[in-house]
């Protein structure tokens, strides 16, 4: 097994400001902030070989081992559930999974409910402890425009702001649950890297305000 640590960040903004804690926490790697399409960057010096990847893909490069850590969505880790160590909250990339639907909807109790989704487990199991009666219609995007056309009842997504659900005459009816940014660790390379890992969940700590 390589010395090296190996992390697995997300594209985009959230694994830039994941990036600038690591750095600060003794594992710099200066070639990540140079402008190239780059995927993969190491610092030998520093022990630590950096690769970005789709966000939704985290968490199957650490729990496979490729990756040693990363970074991933409390969503991921709900719908997923993979078998990995969630080691810190970054308390980024904060957001809700909650449930909407067009404006003045009511719920009939006594007809299947459609739901359009898609965090299919997610959505199981929040109308599983209601004893709610569903149909899942999995979407992979533009989730919002099923209801505006009939395809379902609500929907079961992410939201952040809310505004793009505002535009399309849709309003949230019932929050889910809370999603953050979490720090996973793969749990066989964890007993090797260790301390490594465990200076890294001390900084972020710090950094976050974690008690």
């Amino acid at each position: 097994m390589s010395d090296m640590l190996n992390v697995a960040l997300p594209k985009g903004r959230l694994g830039e400001k994941v990036y600038d804690i690591f750095e600060r926490a003794g594992f710099a790697c200066p070639s990540i902030r140079e402008q190239n399409r780059k995927l993969i960057f190491e610092n030998p010096e520093a022990g630590v070989r950096y690769f970005w990847v789709k966000p939704s893909d985290v968490a199957i490069y650490v729990e496979r081992g490729a990756a040693d850590i990363g970074v991933a969505g409390k969503d991921i880790l709900l719908e997923y559930k993979p078998d990995v160590y969630e080691l810190a909250d970054l308390r980024m990339g904060v957001c809700k999974m909650a449930v909407a639907a067009k404006n003045g909807f009511r719920d009939d109790p006594t007809r299947t409910l459609r739901v359009a989704t898609k965090f299919e487990n997610i959505a199981r199991r929040h109308y599983a402890s209601l004893g709610r009666d569903i149909d899942i219609i999995h979407l992979n995007g533009s989730i919002e425009i099923a209801p505006i056309l009939g395809l379902s009842d609500v929907i079961v997504d992410i939201v952040e702001t809310g505004t793009t659900l505002k535009e399309n005459d849709l309003s949230v009816i019932e929050d889910v649950l809370p999603i953050s940014a979490r720090l996973i660790a793969n749990k066989a390379n964890f007993k090797f890297k260790s301390a490594a890992i465990d200076r890294i969940v001390s900084e972020i700590n710090q950094q976050v305000g974690a008690k």
